[in-house]
């Protein structure tokens, strides 16, 4: 059973206090109402030292608000428990030092695809990933502003190679920062793939768990040629409830579908307006369109998020709402975010259950 597991892992890493049965027992039970399967499925490695009162859990992947749901359970049967929470995402690289590659797609523009993207990485750092995020829009690149580098310029270390920005607690890159925002891009589509290969090639990135790529609408040549360059885990799409951007993202899912990248989820993005006045919500752009479309092509629906005013200033303002904890849309980016690390956790883990067996005989 896994509390005599946990037990016994405990006790061979701690030099201190066996784990109390009590807190044991309250720990193999909890089950964390965002998740379907019991806590221990997620645990990596565990320790506890009684002398400090402080219990360790390295996570199977980022869940660092793990602790604002556990604690208070677990303080329960052991008082002044402190918990250190940490994750290791098992999966084998995808790309060079790389372990996941995301592509945030939407069949058209407008439908808060890139402020989707920057908050969206942005939350998985706070949930204690190492991530990249990559302005894959060559004709607007929108992170800079964003991210409040709107003056950066790029840097190089040897004339050959980029440096990322940091931002926010994520590194980043954007053509936004080799070229000049007064001047539009007017390149073919066969030089803008090969603009964003080089930008995602020569960049030094450092060790990530992720690589948050926010792509430009449509489904044209630099969707192609991501998909067919560089190992994608995965794509997850950005629409509203509205028809005719529901209409586009039905022909991006089927595009990756065709060039076989995974649709992790579906975001459904000002999916209602809340009045902060009165409380009364309005579907401005209709009605549960995102769910409806995730239903057909049975994908799952990872968030819905409100037409709200804090989350278009705060990314002109160069601060990602996600950062301000005070405000009423934290939440709904923070819990994309572990719905989306959840989903990559379980691909990963389904992959490696159909590799095959491979024995070796002296025959």
């Amino acid at each position: 059973m896994w509390f005599k597991w946990f037990k016994k892992s405990a006790e061979q890493q701690s030099s201190a206090d066996d784990m109390p049965d009590a807190l044991a027992k309250a720990l193999a039970e909890f089950q964390s109402s965002e998740f379907p399967l019991p806590l221990d499925s997620f645990i990596q490695q565990a320790s506890f030292d009684g002398r400090q009162h402080r219990l360790s859990l390295t996570l199977k992947f980022p869940w660092a608000s793990l602790a604002d749901e556990l604690l208070p359970v677990l303080q329960q049967v052991q008082p002044g428990l402190t918990l250190e929470l940490q994750s290791e995402n098992t999966a084998q690289p995808a790309y060079r030092n790389i372990k996941q590659v995301i592509l945030v797609a939407s069949g058209k523009g407008g439908v808060g695809k890139s402020t989707t993207a920057v908050n969206l990485a942005v939350a998985l750092g706070l949930e204690g990933a190492k991530v990249g995020l990559l302005d894959a829009d060559i004709y607007g690149p929108s992170i800079p502003t964003m991210l409040g580098l709107k003056e950066a310029k790029a840097e190089s270390p040897d004339d050959k190679h980029l440096l990322p920005k940091q931002a926010a607690g994520i590194y980043l890159q954007s053509i936004g920062f080799l070229v000049d925002p007064q001047q539009a891009s007017v390149w073919r589509g066969p030089m803008a793939s090969q603009a964003l290969l080089q930008l995602l090639n020569e960049t030094l990135w450092p060790d990530l768990d992720y690589l948050i790529v926010d792509m430009p609408p449509g489904t044209g040549d630099i969707q192609l040629t991501m998909s067919q360059k560089l190992p994608v885990t995965g794509a997850l799409i950005v629409t509203t409830p509205q028809d005719v951007a529901l209409a586009d993202a039905q022909k991006a899912i089927a595009m990756f579908r065709s060039v076989n990248i995974p649709v992790l989820g579906l975001v459904e993005n000002m999916s209602f307006y809340q009045c902060s006045h009165c409380g009364e919500i309005d579907d401005i752009f209709g009605t549960n369109g995102g769910l409806e479309l995730a239903e057909r092509y049975q994908v799952p629906v990872l968030g819905q998020l409100p037409l709200q005013k804090q989350i278009r200033a705060s990314c002109d303002a160069g601060t990602p709402l996600v950062l301000n904890p005070a405000e009423n849309g934290t939440g709904f980016y923070r819990a994309i975010a572990r719905q989306l690390s959840f989903a990559l956790y379980w691909q990963s883990q389904h992959q490696q259950a159909q590799q095959p067996e491979i024995i070796f005989t002296d025959d």
